[in-house]
């Protein structure tokens, strides 16, 4: 099933189910109102939201209405945690993770506002999943059990606020603004044979300003799978249900798949030429993340946003 959260005015939205093909949507307050509520109570409410899922791809839902994007929040507005490991980096003491902020998320439409554009903005596509409760020491098999929904990432960085914060020896904070994510957060089984090994293995498409930039596989070259990442956050504290996990941008050995966002085309240019060519995002610039099925059809529908200067 996909699930979605329409803006109401609230902090934390109104839950509606979504079509497969992202084409109409129903309320699910008869069975939850929020995305967290479900979670919290998985086995029980998620079953109920399956069926009314059946009965909207089969056309026969009485109060079905026309699915609109630009209305969604955020698939979960609020979170237990958003945690972003780097899945497509090779390290020797496994992933290194930052924590991001969980408390205010952007919705796939929302404008990205920034207080200034001369920090180095810049998007981040990637993927993400939103978990159930998964137990401290669980291994990266069981952990992998642990996957509700997947859904698409942007996380925002300011990359010349990076190295002073790191330099403190504490992590990213004022460099990593608000993330966004798709219009839907989708059950692992809509994906078919593209989910297999806590990996999505489908195209990630990035679009700057109107020109593709990115065509990343999503799949083959991602180092730390889904599982292992889980297990990881999980070694030392219970990740609770409605915690966010990131994969961080994705990336491809292959020049020609482009890039997942701007600071790696930089490195790139700056070992072939001696210095970075491309620069970061300004004011009025725009950004199209999706990723498309087998069938053609986007998966969760797009993260298109505009960067804007705050107030």
């Amino acid at each position: 099933m996909k699930l979605a959260t329409y803006k109401d005015g609230s902090r934390d939205g109104q839950l509606v189910v979504v079509s497969r093909d992202l084409s109409s949507a129903h309320f699910a307050n008869g069975i939850a109102t929020r995305l967290q509520q479900v979670l919290d109570d998985w086995n029980f409410l998620s079953p109920q939201l399956e069926d009314l899922a059946t009965t909207l791809n089969h056309g026969k839902a009485r109060h079905a209405f026309a699915f609109d994007p630009a209305m969604c929040m955020a698939p979960l507005p609020r979170a237990c945690q958003w945690a972003v490991g780097s899945a497509y980096l090779s390290h020797p003491g496994g992933p290194l993770v930052y924590q991001g902020g969980s408390d205010d998320f952007l919705g796939p439409c929302d404008d990205a506002p920034f207080t200034t554009a001369d920090e180095g903005i810049d998007f981040e596509s990637g993927m993400a999943v939103i978990t159930g409760d998964v137990p401290m020491g669980t291994p990266p098999a069981q952990a992998l059990e642990g996957v509700r929904l997947l859904m698409l990432a942007n996380g925002w960085t300011l990359r010349h606020l990076v190295s002073a914060e790191l330099a403190k020896g504490h992590g990213f904070f004022q460099s990593k603004p608000a993330a966004a994510f798709s219009p839907v957060a989708a059950t692992p089984d809509e994906l078919g044979d593209a989910w297999h090994g806590g990996r999505v293995h489908l195209t990630l498409q990035s679009v700057w300003n109107g020109r593709t930039v990115g065509r990343a596989e999503a799949g083959p070259e991602m180092i730390f799978h889904f599982g292992q990442l889980l297990a990881h956050l999980a070694k030392t504290r219970n990740l609770r249900a409605g915690s966010i996990v990131g994969s961080g941008p994705v990336s491809n050995q292959d020049p020609a798949r482009g890039y997942s966002c701007i600071a790696e085309t930089r490195g790139r240019e700056a070992l072939e030429h001696g210095e970075p060519r491309t620069g970061f995002m300004q004011y009025g610039d725009t950004i199209r993340i999706e990723m498309k099925g087998r069938d053609g059809q986007s998966v969760f529908g797009a993260i298109e946003q505009t960067v804007v200067e705050v107030g």
